[in-house]
């Protein structure tokens, strides 16, 4: 049940920042399945590809699935959970200005890339 929760919170807030600042999931689900779920670089990314499916990533999911790289419980339950947080964070990003929104955006991101150049 934690798992199930965990995923949630996780494509909820993949959701909201793909609504304020209009990037892919990746940026988010990635690192998190990767920090907080354990898994690999493929599973994580084959994972992250599967919730995102149609139309975008039909081939790289064949591919990914093939090799046995997907959670496809996992990709239902963030896809479910990153429309939600979608709607709430481009509501939120409207309301930003734009130069703020840039600024948060560019911390967000170097943030994410210190994690994954240092981290374990």
């Amino acid at each position: 049940m934690n798992e199930i929760i965990l995923l949630i919170i996780v494509g909820i807030v993949a959701g909201v920042l793909a609504g304020l600042f209009g990037i892919g999931g990746g940026i988010v689900v990635i690192p998190a399945l990767i920090y907080i779920f354990g898994m690999s670089q493929h599973q994580a990314q084959g994972t992250s590809i599967a919730f995102l499916l149609l139309p975008v990533g039909i081939l790289a999911f064949m591919n990914y699935y093939r090799e046995g790289f997907i959670n496809i419980k996992f990709a239902a339950i963030l896809a479910v959970a990153f429309v939600i947080g979608g709607y709430f964070g481009s509501k939120l990003a409207i309301t930003i200005p734009e130069v703020g929104l840039k600024k948060i955006f560019a911390v967000f991101i170097i943030l994410v890339g210190f994690k994954m150049l240092f981290g374990k």
